[in-house]
């Protein structure tokens, strides 16, 4: 395998696990320690750490034969990767159009990898001076962002009790739900309506409404939203729900999501 010269800002030991991972994922049949060794140009005794590391994380699996292939963790960040592109493409026409309609600011989210949070994948700002604003990557609560509730109000009911075993709960406003009967409730609201409402819940003045977006299987992909000051948004929120709602109709068809078979399930 042919490698670029490590420099000054390159770190041997995180190209080592970058080398070790192409060469798998170039062998469906699995690749020897010995094959890996000659492959990274590394030693079988300093190899064998960084391979035993990846087995346990489960980014490298060891067949009978011993020969190492990719792990089911590196699959599923990679199917991650893939469909997370795929919702950003298909959704910004869908948000652009909501952006124009209700003249607020337009947001997509996905659950964050650590289910702890949602992260904003889209922004698509408003002209208006006064505006919510975030920025690409950033985070915000499950349980006092309309994108979080959304999210989580959908997930299968497992996971959704997973999520509310590890979340914190904290207060940010006097609005904030700090209870795990209540945040059960809201949630069940929200499946029943299938948008999210958040009015002051994170920060005094901002509030926004959200609804889930499907992947082809059914599964929520993740949530778009609109959002701006409170005194613009709460006399509204009946006309922007709805406005949300059939955005994220259009972007889950686009996904391949047949909303009347769901229903029937």
């Amino acid at each position: 395998m042919k490698k670029a010269p490590v420099n000054g800002t390159r770190h041997r030991a995180t190209d080592r696990v970058i080398d070790i991972l192409e060469l798998t994922a170039a062998n469906r049949d699995g690749v020897t320690l010995k094959d890996l060794a000659l492959g990274v140009e590394t030693p079988k005794s300093s190899l064998l750490p960084l391979l035993r590391t990846l087995a346990a994380r489960g980014y490298l699996e060891q067949g009978r034969g011993g020969a190492y292939r990719l792990g089911p963790r590196a699959v599923e960040l990679a199917a991650r990767s893939s469909g997370r592109r795929e919702l950003l493409e298909t959704a910004r026409p869908a948000l652009d159009a909501l952006r124009r309609k209700t003249g607020e600011s337009a947001f997509l989210t996905t659950l964050a990898d650590d289910a702890a949070a949602v992260v904003f994948i889209e922004v698509v700002e408003t002209d208006h001076l006064i505006r919510y604003t975030v920025n690409v990557g950033q985070r915000s609560p499950l349980h006092a962002s309309a994108n979080g509730k959304a999210i989580l109000a959908v997930l299968p009911a497992s996971e959704r009790e997973s999520a509310l075993r590890a979340l914190s709960l904290k207060r940010y406003t006097e609005r904030t739900i700090t209870t795990v009967p209540a945040l059960r409730a809201a949630l069940d609201e929200i499946r029943a309506q299938g948008v999210a409402i958040s009015i002051d819940e994170i920060v005094r003045g901002a509030s926004g409404v959200a609804a889930p977006v499907y992947d082809r299987d059914g599964r929520v992909a993740g949530a778009c939203a609109v959002g701006g000051p409170t005194d613009r948004i709460r006399p509204r929120t009946r006309a922007l729900a709805a406005e949300v709602r059939a955005a994220a109709r259009s972007i889950s068809a686009l996904l391949g999501h047949d909303a009347a078979t769901a229903d029937r399930r």
